[in-house]
């Protein structure tokens, strides 16, 4: 035994990947459509389209808007359609939903903009814990962009990795 400590996760080739390095870097604003309902709860026709024109969208100026609505109330699909032409040369980014589910589509949206091409033939580990709580289905959308790429996938740490997939 020589004494000399060897790193051999350094030397395995393993590849570590944090899904966090993958999350939006915006920030995202909402834009409530409840408040432009008659009493929160009704769509009147020309009293929306009148508040939308009095509006000032350009506190959305340069953002990614997430486009919700919070009331029980029936808006028809014009509505939103409506609220997405007025944000049009304002707003970096539209998408509809709260903007918990407008983070995670933006996500997926970037993992699956991933190159996958330097994982080619490469034993690849996901990070299990970060900076940022993540749902199941990000680590669901890694393991499809990189399972017919990878040799072997593996979830966790180096030290303690579970072994997901390998490919022959």
């Amino acid at each position: 035994m020589s004494g000399e400590i060897v790193n051999r996760v350094a030397n395995s080739g393993l590849i570590n990947i944090d899904l966090s390095d993958y999350a939006p870097k915006q920030n995202i604003a909402v834009l409530e459509v409840k408040d432009f309902l008659f009493q929160g709860i009704i769509l009147k026709e020309k009293e929306f389209r009148t508040s939308l024109k009095e509006f000032d969208f350009s506190i959305y100026q340069g953002k990614t808007v997430a486009i919700h609505c919070s009331a029980d109330a029936i808006v028809p699909m014009w509505a939103f359609m409506l609220v997405t032409s007025y944000l049009k040369g304002i707003a970096n980014e539209i998408h509809f939903g709260k903007k918990e589910d407008v983070f995670q589509q933006i996500f997926t949206a970037n993992i699956d903009a991933i190159d996958n091409t330097e994982f080619q033939n490469k034993k690849v580990i996901v990070k299990g814990c970060g900076q940022i709580p993540l749902s199941a289905s990000l680590y669901m959308a890694i393991t499809k962009k990189l399972q017919n790429t990878v040799s072997s996938l593996m979830f966790g740490e180096a030290c303690s990795a579970v072994p997901v997939l390998k490919n022959k």
